[in-house]
């Protein structure tokens, strides 16, 4: 065959063969073991964890007073209407349940203890999980008037996170809502025939709640407040507890779930719902301690 058309022959190969498909391919793969990835950690985050185990702490006696007078009636009528003529003096409460938390974007499984010294100190241990299994825990003080948050990606505290803390001893005493008429340092100024104001302490000034019943029912249906967000924030962010669900857990009344929304955020980043409850146990060690 001739040079030129040799070279002609071999041009026309070289530019008719068809393109590699490996790198295409590749693409593929990797597109689709990502696309498996998110799947699996997606499915992972649908699994409600265990519950935790029992706590090691006994429960101790409660008592019974008179409800005070002269609360704001729908103050009263939530009282009457939970308790009755009388209320429970509990002076502390380790509250144990499961739900789902948000963090940097991503809603996890949770599964938490509360552990608190009625209006003076608080423990929460709270476990994330994915496919059942722990990933990591949070630990939060807040013990001797200071907060320290003990969180998967540092340590938080200082001034600002004292007086979110101070917010949520208040804000949870909801699972022992007696504490809000037996504490002599707390509170309540009316507002209308459904809301009422809830002031409680904070070093040597006060704190407040905007407390809202459920016209219907009478039971306490949120408490809206201000806190600090970051421990380096200026301003103050709207918070908001929601209880939109009562009933009883080991013969108490209490909220069922509970809902925590920053006033910024589109939904809430905390859904909580209520599994054990114990009152009256010695925890004056037990709030200063790490673990479930």
């Amino acid at each position: 065959m001739p040079t030129a058309t040799l070279l002609r022959h071999r041009t026309t190969e070289l530019t008719s063969a068809p393109p590699r498909r490996r790198p295409r391919r590749l693409l593929i793969g990797v597109v689709g073991g990502a696309v498996i990835l998110l799947v699996a950690g997606w499915s992972g985050l649908q699994v409600q964890p265990s519950p935790l185990p029992p706590p090691a702490v006994a429960p101790g006696e409660v008592r019974m007073v008179p409800l005070p007078d002269g609360l704001p009636a729908p103050v009263d009528r939530f009282y009457r209407t939970v308790y009755g003529d009388g209320v429970p003096v509990v002076d502390s409460a380790v509250i144990t349940g499961r739900g789902t938390i948000r963090i940097a974007g991503l809603t996890f499984p949770a599964r938490f203890r509360f552990s608190h010294v009625s209006g003076r100190a608080y423990r929460h241990h709270i476990q994330l999980t994915a496919f059942g299994a722990r990933l990591t825990a949070v630990d939060e003080w807040y013990v001797d008037g200071h907060a320290r948050l003990e969180l998967p990606f540092g340590v938080s505290e200082g001034p600002n996170v004292d007086q979110g803390a101070n917010l949520a001893l208040w804000a949870e005493a909801v699972w022992m809502p007696s504490v809000w008429v037996t504490d002599p340092r707390v509170r309540w100024e009316p507002v209308d025939d459904t809301s009422a104001v809830l002031r409680m302490p904070f070093g040597h000034v006060e704190e407040t709640f905007t407390v809202r019943f459920d016209p219907d029912t009478g039971l306490l249906a949120s408490m809206a407040s201000q806190r600090f967000k970051g421990e380096d924030d200026t301003a103050r962010t709207g918070w908001l507890n929601e209880t939109p669900d009562w009933g009883h857990v080991d013969g108490y009344p209490v909220p069922l779930v509970a809902t925590v929304t920053w006033a910024d955020e589109d939904s809430p980043w905390a859904h909580l719902r209520t599994e054990q409850v114990i009152y009256g146990a010695d925890l004056d060690d037990y709030v200063r301690v790490s673990g479930p």
